[in-house]
């Protein structure tokens, strides 16, 4: 049978199809279809079954990562969406939090999502529910039809219902929920008791109403997705990525929108974690960089790190979703000298069009794509696989004119470059990093994306990272990562209440209660009975803090079990944040359970032994330690065999990346296809090393 996943891209479409018989897969890039998104997918759906000689009726297992709703909250082409809030505060919304991102800017945008739900969409209910979920007001359903009436009037597509303490009794929302189905049967509704039930009404508010802002959309691009699906013979379930990592089936994405709203990174990390435990390695650190960002994310112990405060936009969003940090450096970053005089790399970018002036498209600014050309890493004749031919006389003309500006030869303006953005990146691996507590000299480094093979030896060296991993196809891996993603589903609750005083009796029915519903949804998942791995979480966090640390909970909670989930939570503190207070007073937030199941994963095919066809070519390259320009031999990643070692410096070429190796380093391909390179530490750390032993 054939697992094939689809993974959308603002440019390419990536396929990947899987041979469960003998482990062979298959890739696809076709470019993506912007009017209609899924006649990319179908294109390439056809296009990996034609490669693996198989039939539509064969594809037992489709999964799909989107970017759809992200897109329709950026592009602000969602539904016309109503927020109906208790009497009062229907403003909160456009309120928001004292947070500015630009503390002093005075004509800083607003960065609130007003413009998802305008005032004049905004209605406030007569009710109110006590903090600790008794009835102070009860429902006025009269006042409450009356603006739901108005409301459907003006056009209103969706409903997020988001009344105050509905996480302690959610009653008058389910209430509200028939009221508009009476009134506007065909419209969306999303409850905050059920999109988000936890406290801190601004937040709960905002994924509520991102949840219904979207819910026609997705709604209307799955339907869309089975009908192409049907139209080129693929009858499969499909199953879309989650913004924490695991996937789900099409039907609960319709019910719980917002949480794919942030799935587009995931895919790639698991994907990353997936063939570097096949290469033994736990802890890694996995950088994808494209055309205009890199996404950078760190696995430890064989888990990808979570944040539960995520952003899309300006706006907060709080979701489950894999820890992922983007900055603008990629290959089409553009090269400038600011007001100051002081070099800069990105975040601008050349796009695809006009893209770097090698492209020969129309662009002129000096790009890292212009200054990788310049170096001699890229074959200008073989790039994206010879789908596309590089202008290597338009590249040293952009560098050069930089060159001249900062007083520079075009060499050293190509090399700066590099450096700059090299030094960027690796910045940002110390935020994921060594921010969080953790040593990045103990990770492994998996390069993802066409360019980042290119930066990854340097950025190696920089941190003292001592391996490189580059996969066999570092440039469709989010689309690998889907076949290897689990099926998940997650809930949380509020709790309150400070661990001294805290009833570990009331806090277990709390779990139990969570389990109940979370195996719900696993079950509409049609996991098997009994096979979910299940998972319990608590948000901690000192008394008068503003923020939480999420800790693990044992499968059954007693007085030493709580007493244990504070030490721990003591030493969570001091990992993250460089500090504890043994002695300080701990409040449980929210208790989380998370259940998973494990679908087959493919077993990819191991390459045969084989004599080496490794016959390497030649070029000449820039390698500052080497002396300047040298004579560099160029490999074909497809002619390589296992066990075959390749020197730095050296250049190894595939359709879908470059990867330079740097001079010292050593790169060794294993039987699951991947580049393993060592990096030598560097000279004083040896040093040190020796003196202290």
């Amino acid at each position: 049978m054939i697992s094939i996943a689809v993974d959308i891209g603002g440019t390419f479409t990536d396929v990947v199809a899987t041979d469960s018989a003998t482990g062979r897969y298959f890739t696809a890039k076709v470019p993506t279809t912007p009017g209609r998104l899924v006649e990319a997918v179908g294109a390439g759906t056809l296009d990996v079954l034609a490669q693996a000689g198989a039939g539509p009726e064969q594809v037992d297992r489709f999964i799909h990562g989107t970017t759809v709703g992200t897109n329709a909250v950026l592009e602000q082409k969602g539904a016309v969406t109503a927020v109906l809030a208790t009497e009062g505060f229907e403003d909160v919304v456009e309120i928001g939090r004292l947070k500015r991102s630009r503390m002093y800017d005075i004509f800083i945008d607003a960065e609130t999502p007003v413009a998802l739900a305008p005032r004049r969409l905004r209605r406030g209910i007569r009710e109110r529910v006590g903090s600790d979920g008794s009835s102070v007001i009860p429902l006025d359903e009269a006042q409450a039809l009356s603006a739901i009436r108005e409301l459907a009037a003006r056009g209103v597509e969706a409903y997020a219902v988001s009344l105050l303490f509905s996480f302690r009794a959610p009653a008058n929302e389910r209430r509200v929920r028939e009221l508009i189905e009476q009134v506007a049967p065909g419209a969306g509704v999303s409850l905050s008791s059920e999109v988000d039930p936890m406290f801190r009404e601004y937040e709960r508010t905002v994924v509520t109403l991102f949840d219904a802002y979207i819910r026609p959309v997705i709604e209307r691009y799955v339907s869309e997705l089975a009908q192409e699906l049907a139209s080129v013979g693929v009858a499969a379930p499909v199953q879309i990525m989650q913004s924490r990592g695991g996937i789900t089936s099409a039907a609960m994405v319709a019910r719980r929108p917002v949480s794919v709203l942030l799935s587009g990174p995931a895919a790639g990390v698991i994907g990353a974690r997936h063939v570097a435990s096949g290469a033994g390695i736990d802890n890694l650190i996995a950088i994808d960089v494209g055309g205009t960002s890199a996404d950078i994310s760190l696995v430890a112990a064989g888990k990808p790190l979570l944040s539960t405060e995520g952003k899309i936009g300006r706006y907060p969003l709080r979701v489950p979703m894999v820890d992922v940090n983007t900055i603008g450096a990629g290959g089409g970053s553009i090269a400038w000298v600011d007001a100051s005089g002081s070099f800069r790399v990105g975040p601008q970018s050349a796009g695809s069009e006009p893209g770097p002036a090698c492209y020969g498209r129309g662009g002129t600014e000096p790009t890292v794509t212009d200054a990788s050309i310049v170096l001699g890493y890229l074959n200008p004749a073989y790039f994206a696989g010879g789908a596309m031919s590089l202008d290597v006389d338009a590249a040293h003309a952009a560098v050069g004119r930089l060159a001249d500006r900062l007083g520079l030869t075009t060499i050293e303006a190509a090399a700066g470059i590099h450096s700059v953005l090299n030094a960027k990146m690796a910045d940002e691996i110390r935020l994921v990093s060594v921010r969080r507590g953790y040593d990045p000299r103990t990770f492994a480094l998996v390069l993802l994306g066409g360019a980042g093979a290119v930066h990854g030896g340097r950025l190696a060296a920089e941190l003292s990272i001592p391996t490189l991993l580059v996969p066999p196809v570092p440039g469709v891996l989010s689309a690998l990562g889907l076949l290897v993603a689990d099926v998940e589903h997650d809930l949380a609750e509020t709790v309150t209440t400070r661990a001294g005083e805290a009833d570990f009796e009331a806090l277990e029915r709390t779990y139990v209660s969570l389990r109940e519903r979370v195996t719900e949804l696993m079950r509409a998942d049609l996991v098997p009975e009994g096979e979910e791995l299940t998972q319990r979480f608590a948000d901690m966090r000192y008394v008068g803090q503003g923020y939480t640390l999420e800790v693990p909970a044992p499968a059954e909670l007693d007085e030493a079990a709580i007493g244990a989930m504070v030490d721990a939570f003591h030493e969570a503190h001091q990992r993250v944040y460089a500090y504890s207070l043994p002695h300080g007073e701990v409040e449980f937030l929210n208790l989380r359970v998370v259940q998973s199941w494990g679908l087959p994963t493919p077993a990819f095919e191991r390459l045969p032994s084989r004599p080496s066809a490794a016959t390497p070519s030649s070029r000449m390259a820039y390698f500052e330690e080497a002396g300047g320009y040298v004579d560099t031999p160029i490999y074909d990643r497809g002619a390589l065999a296992v066990g075959d070692e390749l020197a730095g410096p050296a250049i190894v070429e595939q359709p879908d990346t470059t990867f330079v190796i740097y001079p010292g380093h050593t790169a060794t391909l294993d039987a699951s296809n991947n580049l393993v390179v060592s990096v030598p530490a560097p000279a004083d750390a040896a040093a040190t090393e020796a003196v202290a032993s």
